[in-house]
């Protein structure tokens, strides 16, 4: 069976159009793995570029650590800090006119050689005037307390007065008391200073709700 020339030029451009179909759904692949690529690639030089900074940056950083790190209290292993820090955000609240109703104190982490201890004040209530001072008495103590998760809102009854919830994160560091010498007899009233130690201890736990 011939076929007529009509017919074969036909055959001839359909046979094109697919092959021509296959060619640009296979392009459009291509393309779109080869943007994919140009991303993840534009992605990596940028991390790469982050990370020569971070490693540039590091002696001051370093520097900034030491520099925090002294303000650090040092307490002895196995020594319970939670009076300690209640203490100090207790004296504060006082301070600025602040209620603190409810509170729960969490459990010590230790964060490479700095631990953290929490307390969740889960209610407080006072003005904005006196929670704004209390705020800026805890950001006066430096990088010993940071406050997160904070939350205010209106008191539904009292006028003029703000309630809401945070948490208290405390720094601090663990020590061990450095054996006597001649130099340091007489230092502190016969105590032996006070050293960081080389590989600090477990954290304990505390959950005891105040």
């Amino acid at each position: 069976m011939s076929l007529s020339r009509r017919e074969q030029t036909l055959g001839i451009v359909t046979l094109f159009a697919i092959l021509f179909g296959i060619l640009g759904f296979s392009a459009r692949d291509r393309l779109v793995l080869w943007s994919e690529k140009s991303e993840q690639l534009e992605k990596l030089r940028s991390l790469r570029a982050s990370e020569r900074d971070l490693i540039a940056m590091g002696p001051l950083w370093r520097e900034r650590y030491e520099a925090v790190r002294d303000q650090m209290p040092v307490f002895e292993p196995g020594r319970q800090v939670d009076t300690h820090w209640l203490s100090r955000m207790d004296a504060l609240a006082d301070r600025y006119g602040v209620r603190i109703l409810r509170r729960q104190v969490g459990r010590e982490v230790l964060v490479g050689d700095v631990y953290e201890f929490s307390i969740e004040c889960r209610e407080w209530e006072g003005t904005l005037e006196s929670f704004v001072r209390f705020l800026h008495g805890i950001q006066a103590e430096g990088a010993m307390l940071d406050v997160r998760d904070l939350l205010i809102r209106p008191h539904p009854s009292a006028k003029g007065v703000l309630r809401g919830s945070f948490t208290l994160y405390c720094a601090y560091m663990r020590g061990v008391a450095a054996p006597p010498t001649e130099s340091s007899a007489t230092e502190h009233d016969g105590t032996p200073p006070v050293t960081l130690e080389a590989s600090p201890s477990e954290p304990t736990a505390a959950a005891s709700e105040y």
